[in-house]
């Protein structure tokens, strides 16, 4: 609260007058711009409230990418032969006469010993490589709270800020994948025909004035014979895909309400995650607090933005310290996207050493307990 005092005093010089009224000038002009600004209509005394951004909605929705296409495998089984015998005439009957006896002759039969076919060679199908470019996140824009003007008049910080609407592009990622080059095929190379051949008598004259049955003679032959052609099986090896996810818009958000919310919320509140020393990986343990601690608040808050700020000790290099502290803030932020929290929500500060509880800076002989009472995670709900 303000207070005024008179400034009729006999005793005050001109000069000191003259600041007393410029300062009064400046804080009644810092009054009136502070009325000006956007507050809460009809607060109540000891409430807070919190401005409340309605966040875009996003929609995820999963889209299949062919990795690698649809071909044919083939497999080719050679012909079938089957060995068959054939009894043959190799001497025809005959007569045989007592006075003239017959006169033969000798003859040549050819025959198909092996019957022609086919051998198959399979050239395989050919791929390629490829790659297919997928949009896994549309680009957004939100509103922003900017610096103080450098000619703001007041000395309150919250006075005379920008608000930026600032655009974020969106976000692809390239998946490789297999395109067909040329499928599989066959190439049919002939088995020629062979042949086989035998002899036989024939009579070139038969026996006269008495006949004399002269019988005939057989032989048995072998020859190989096409039970079955080569032949060619075809197998279909199916497309394969790959489910991704990408973020989809499906209402733009960007409207701002003040909403009451307990006074306590507004201010930083202890996250007691117990982080393994230099890592910024969370535990079963600390996913169970962030449940338990922070999903209620954003919750029973809808719309309202969440800082989670991380703090280290004094001891080790104030860059690494700075690194490990965003890192760890941002592993809690991400783990609360992946509840379905909008990132538009969600602030992840990192402080490292620069806002110790207690004495223990640099070079100060510290106890581990003080040393961990500045090794914590905070959050609180601002604007």
């Amino acid at each position: 609260m303000l207070k005024f005092v008179s400034l009729y005093n006999s005793n005050l010089k001109p000069s000191i007058m003259k600041k007393i009224i410029f300062l009064g000038a400046l804080i009644f002009l810092g009054a009136s711009l502070h009325a000006q600004q956007d507050l809460p209509e009809n607060p109540e005394p000891g409430k807070c409230y919190v401005r409340c951004t309605t966040p875009d909605v996003y929609e995820n929705k999963t889209v299949q990418v062919k990795i690698t296409p649809e071909y044919k495998k083939l497999k080719t089984y050679p012909a079938k032969y089957e060995t068959t015998t054939e009894k043959v005439i190799i001497k025809e009957a005959s007569k045989r006469l007592k006075v003239v006896p017959a006169k033969y002759e000798t003859t040549t039969v050819t025959f198909v010993k092996k019957q022609a076919a086919s051998t198959l060679k399979i050239i395989p199908a050919k791929l390629g490589n490829d790659s297919e470019t997928v949009e896994i996140k549309p680009a957004f824009a939100q509103w922003e709270l900017g610096t103080s003007a450098p000619d703001c008049a007041s000395g309150n910080p919250d006075d005379c800020r920008y608000w930026c609407y600032k655009g974020y592009p969106a976000e692809f990622t390239t998946i490789p994948i297999q395109v067909l080059s040329s499928d599989a095929t066959t190439e049919s190379t002939p088995i020629a025909e062979q042949s086989g051949s035998y002899t036989k008598r024939v009579v070139a004259e038969p026996a006269k004035v008495v006949e004399e049955e002269i019988p005939a003679e057989y032989a048995t032959i072998t020859k190989t014979v096409l039970v079955k052609d080569a032949y060619t099986e075809e197998e279909v090896v199916p497309a394969t895909f790959k489910d991704v996810t990408k973020e989809v818009l499906t209402q733009k958000g960007g409207l701002t309400t003040w909403k009451e919310v307990e006074c306590s919320l507004v201010e930083y509140s202890a996250l007691p995650i117990n982080w393994n020393l230099g890592s910024a990986t969370l535990t079963a343990e600390a996913k169970r607090i962030i449940d338990t601690r922070l999903m209620p608040v954003l919750a029973s808050n809808e719309g309202a933005k969440m800082e989670i700020a991380s703090h280290t000790d004094a001891r080790g290099s104030g860059s690494s310290n700075k690194d490990l502290s965003v890192r760890r803030a941002q592993s809690v932020v991400s783990y609360l996207i992946s509840k379905g929290v909008n990132n538009s929500r969600l602030v992840a500060n990192g402080y490292g050493e620069t806002r110790l509880k207690n004495r223990c800076a640099d070079g100060v002989s510290c106890t581990e307990r003080e040393h961990a009472a500045n090794r914590r995670t905070e959050f609180r709900l601002i604007q």
